[in-house]
């Protein structure tokens, strides 16, 4: 995958950086301020808050798809004007398009005007390569025949196929259930490790940011902004750690916690 990186590109050991980031809607209170933040090759990093903090809009706006009020955004070292096409998304809803099998809906994008050109073999292998890094061979099943958790295996192997040095994952797996969601949260792992990929995951669920990230960023407040910050040196799988589980949780609840004190007497 790297072969497709300039040189100057592939030297740069931080693949997105933010410096003073803030971002209000049209005559509206801030939604978060001031946030500064990194992202390393191959590093996945969680972006932990509650509801309302500005997590999911500053998701957004790391990713390109709005501009910041104030600030500046760097993907592969150069401003960040537009979704890179070395950048893929992720969402809660799978949102696949009804009327494509699981192959053709893998595809997609690919052949839009802002991505890289592809011979139609070259796209193939990408599409067939991604579907089997998540486990689906069915490439002719429709997304009507597909179970909620398996259509997320489509959504993460459409965002695979674009080879992307960055993957922004907004609470993709909040909405199954605790089964499925715990392979698919081991699936991630595996899958980004293995094709190099960095991640940036917003989620609200504490054990989720411990079970996957490399690094944990506390956001709170509103307007939202970074509190703290913890490096997740547990090694995989996590799940036989759970006395260190249990002290990193606590850990991060107690600052959970003085974060909404703290807002509560400044408001």
């Amino acid at each position: 995958m790297n072969s497709r990186l300039l040189p100057d590109e592939a030297a740069l050991p931080v693949v997105l950086g933010a410096e003073n980031l803030s971002f209000a809607y049209a005559q509206s209170e801030p939604a978060f301020q001031r946030i500064s933040l990194h992202v390393q090759r191959r590093e996945i990093v969680c972006l932990l808050g509650g509801s309302g903090c500005g997590k999911s809009t500053l998701l957004r706006v790391l990713s390109g798809l709005v501009a910041p009020t104030e600030g500046s955004v760097l993907f592969l070292g150069r401003p960040l004007q537009h979704p890179h096409p070395r950048s893929a998304l992720l969402f809660q809803q799978a949102s696949l398009l009804p009327w494509l099998n699981v192959f053709d809906n893998t595809g997609f994008g690919l052949d839009f005007k802002h991505q890289p050109e592809i011979s139609a073999e070259a796209r193939n292998e990408r599409v067939s390569s991604a579907l089997t890094a998540v486990g689906l061979e069915r490439h002719e099943a429709w997304p009507a025949q597909l179970s909620g958790g398996m259509a997320q295996r489509v959504a993460l192997a459409r965002a695979l196929a674009r080879e992307p040095e960055l993957l922004f994952a907004d609470e993709p797996f909040s909405a199954l259930d605790a089964i499925t969601r715990a392979q698919m949260q081991s699936l991630l792992v595996d899958v980004v490790h293995r094709w190099h990929a960095a991640v940036l995951l917003v989620t609200h669920d504490i054990d989720e940011a411990i079970l996957v990230a490399d690094r944990i960023l506390l956001m709170g407040g509103r307007p939202g902004r970074l509190c703290c910050e913890w490096t997740v040196d547990i090694p995989y799988p996590r799940e036989n750690f759970p006395e260190r589980i249990a002290k990193l949780r606590l850990q991060i609840r107690a600052a959970l916690h003085e974060s909404a004190v703290s807002f509560a007497k400044a408001n």
